[in-house]
């Protein structure tokens, strides 16, 4: 057997007579997804690969038995299409922060500045990620293939708009992120998806703590930045 079969294959048996099963992909998909948020708080540029790797292998589980007819697990298409979405939004990140990386001669500055949006860019990604929303429930009720279509789209339009954030820098991203994991965790047991609920759970304390750390930082180099204004 090859790796890469095991790896889209294999799985953890557990329960009374084993009688129920892991997909390996889904513990290695979300140790990769939680890697990535870890390197994202860091503002590392690891954050955007890493993630993506994540993404491919959960696309794989998500996607269910229009992927693989062996395969048990239930097709969730607005987990996958998330995962879609989250390599798209995470190539534009790593794109951005590459080019912010060539900006920043200056030794120690950061890939990308924390801060909290503007009035003006509230009122440009509150209106679209309602659209957003609504555009991705019709698309799903259309094609099909997902239980619960209302929790699927919220998941798909906060990762987007969660992913987007991080690119931008933007504290409020991790209040986003709370609000998909609200959703999430129950979402994913129903499905039998516990590896990505116990993610959930856990990413529930970690984003509150990135939250906090964000917004420490955002405050300093506000201040920092009014300094060098005044000097």
């Amino acid at each position: 057997m090859s790796v890469i079969h095991w790896l889209f294959n294999a799985q953890v048996h557990f329960g009374n007579k084993y009688t129920q099963a892991i997909y390996w992909k889904e513990i290695i998909g979300n140790i990769f997804g939680l890697a990535s948020a870890l390197l994202g708080m860091r503002r590392k540029m690891w954050t955007w690969p890493i993630g993506i790797i994540g993404n491919v292998l959960l696309f794989t589980l998500f996607i269910g038995s229009m992927w693989d007819p062996h395969q048990t697990s239930r097709t969730m298409l607005g987990q996958a299409g998330r995962q879609l979405l989250l390599i798209a939004v995470s190539l534009y990140g790593w794109w951005k922060w590459k080019n912010n990386k060539k900006k920043n001669t200056v030794e120690g500055n950061p890939l990308v500045n924390i801060r909290w949006t503007t009035t003006k860019e509230k009122l440009i990604l509150a209106p679209a990620a309602i659209a957003f929303y609504f555009a991705t429930f019709f698309a799903i009720t259309a094609i099909g293939g997902s239980w619960n279509i209302a929790a699927d789209s919220w998941i798909f339009t906060g990762t987007a708009l969660a992913t987007y954030g991080l690119a931008r820098g933007y504290v409020e991203f991790w209040l986003v992120w709370i609000a998909v994991d609200a959703v999430g965790v129950p979402l994913d047991i129903r499905g039998h998806y516990y590896p990505t609920a116990l993610m959930y759970v856990f990413y529930g304390a970690f984003v509150l703590w990135g939250f906090i750390s964000w917004l420490r930082i955002a405050n300093k180099e506000k201040v920092e930045k009014a300094e060098k204004i005044l000097a």
